[in-house]
């Protein structure tokens, strides 16, 4: 039916998606890890070995790791991808709370992070676009995701003081931009680009608060609350991806979808 490559599948929403997608054994899902051995076996425990998953190992700060899957992915392919999902990120719990003027306090490990978000949210995806490109123009959906973040919009920064999570989302809203751009550039060959932000979603990186992280927490629900009178908090990614590619399948160039950073309900209400 349709193939998808799917980063960053051997937990939270990579797996959500690699469950989901694999689900129609008509799709053939191919998912990129760093440990393929560990997610191998729990394809095998948890989804019965599902024979049109194909588990392939790259660290995607490696060009060459990036290179080598894609040139496995296209024997798995035939060549065609239809679908390219760039869901791996880094994610640090230095900037989880702390605004971006407290991180300065200590230079060396902001600068290291910053290097470390960039390099593997932003530098990393563009490589993965540009070595995928090929077997995207061939395939028959021709659409690139990335999975974004709310904390990227400077619009809902601004309004509800978002302090937390800056490098995070400085990381994130150039991705979105990188994938703007190559929306203008591949338009004219019918290449959807979409940034799509899953909500808030529980995928482990809030378990186990100090006290003080907390207290942090609460402040930044009622935020959430005052946002949203509808939020409940986090959403399991199971569910998540579903909304995801609802966005995903409902969109197009058409529409005027290309190149834009998007929310779960398909507009800019992340939560």
């Amino acid at each position: 039916m349709s193939s998808y490559v799917v980063t960053g599948v051997s937990r939270g929403i990579g797996w959500a998606f690699l469950n989901h997608l694999s689900d129609d054994p008509r799709n053939t899902v191919i998912g990129i890890v760093r440990n393929k051995p560990a997610t191998d076996q729990r394809v095998v425990s948890e989804l019965g070995g599902r024979s049109n998953i194909t588990i392939l190992e790259a660290d995607l700060n490696r060009y060459g790791d990036l290179k080598r899957v894609a040139a496995e992915t296209e024997v798995v392919t035939g060549g065609k991808l239809d679908y390219l999902v760039a869901n791996a990120a880094y994610i640090t719990s230095f900037d989880a709370f702390p605004g971006i003027g407290d991180l300065g306090q200590t230079p060396q490990e902001l600068t290291d992070e910053l290097h470390k978000l960039l390099d593997t949210n932003v530098l990393a995806n563009i490589h993965l676009y540009n070595l995928f490109m090929p077997q995207i123009l061939k395939g028959k959906a021709k659409k690139v995701v990335v999975i974004s973040t709310g904390v990227a919009d400077i619009d809902w920064t601004n309004d509800y003081e978002l302090e937390g999570n800056a490098l995070y989302g400085i990381s994130k809203a150039a991705m979105n931009m990188v994938t703007s751009k190559f929306h203008a550039q591949y338009r004219k060959d019918g290449v959807l680009f979409l940034s799509i932000c899953p909500g808030l979603v529980d995928s482990g990186h809030f378990n186990e608060p100090t006290a003080e992280d907390k207290a942090k927490l609460q402040i930044l629900f009622e935020k959430f609350s005052r946002y949203s009178p509808d939020f409940k908090g986090l959403d399991d990614p199971a569910s998540a991806v579903k909304a995801v590619m609802w966005v995903i399948e409902n969109s197009s160039i058409e529409q005027g979808d290309g190149g834009r950073f998007l929310s779960h309900f398909k507009n800019k209400q992340w939560l």
